[in-house]
């Protein structure tokens, strides 16, 4: 696992508390963090950086997951309390939006918090306060600067490819995207922060379910711990 490199700085909006549509934005790292708060709407939407894998917080009891400096910042964020003390009625945010790259770390990143929140405040997910959004791999660009097609899966972006070639005037490019700091501003806006286009799901304890089966698997688990 990936220490934390340095003090969690939380990007904090001017709305918060129960009903007032604030949204907490879990970045993966301080460049996508950097990069979300340069889009977000400061009037309701907050960016906490992760910085480096989570702890796996199936495997850690509560004093390792209170010591981790990550999650200790989460905590504070959401003003909850955590384990038997949760209080859903003193959240800060009304949606938690986890935001990692599109790629295998981001997914990994993106499995654990998700068991964080499942073992440690699982009222968060049953109340439909847990969210994934999914940003794209890359976009195929016109060359009449005409607007953008954003692809989101790797076998998605092959069959445009191949549609491509048998465009024989070559009017198109691919640009794939290395993360989510090399976005560009509009696209990481639209894409992934924006509330009314961003490509975003309600996460479920079924999901939690499934990322626990994978690491079961993995071997990531304790024997107690695997389903």
């Amino acid at each position: 696992m990936n220490r934390a490199r340095g003090p969690v700085k939380l990007e904090d909006c001017q709305l918060t508390g129960p009903g007032s549509g604030a949204e907490l934005f879990v970045a993966e790292g301080d460049s996508a963090a950097l990069a979300v708060s340069r889009v977000r709407d400061p009037r309701f939407q907050a960016v906490l950086p992760m910085q480096g894998k989570p702890l796996n917080a199936l495997r850690a009891g509560a004093g390792k997951v209170a010591a981790n400096r990550f999650f200790a910042a989460l905590i504070s964020a959401l003003g909850t309390g955590w384990g038997g003390a949760f209080d859903a009625r003193r959240l800060r945010y009304d949606r938690v939006l986890l935001l990692t790259d599109p790629d295998a770390d981001g997914i990994h990143c993106g499995a654990l918090l998700l068991m964080f929140f499942y073992r440690w405040m699982p009222s968060l997910i049953e109340l439909g306060h847990l969210e994934m959004v999914r940003p794209p791999i890359g976009e195929i660009v016109p060359a009449d600067a005409g607007s953008p097609l954003f692809v989101y899966s790797e076998p998605q972006l092959q069959a445009l490819m191949a549609e491509m070639r048998k465009n024989v005037d070559g009017t198109r490019r691919v640009l794939r995207y290395r993360g989510l700091a090399s976005m560009n501003p509009g696209a990481l806006a639209g894409q992934c922060v924006d509330p009314r286009t961003r490509h975003s799901r309600r996460l479920s304890a079924a999901d939690a379910h499934a990322a626990m089966e994978v690491f079961a698997s993995l071997r990531e688990l304790p024997p107690q711990q695997q389903l």
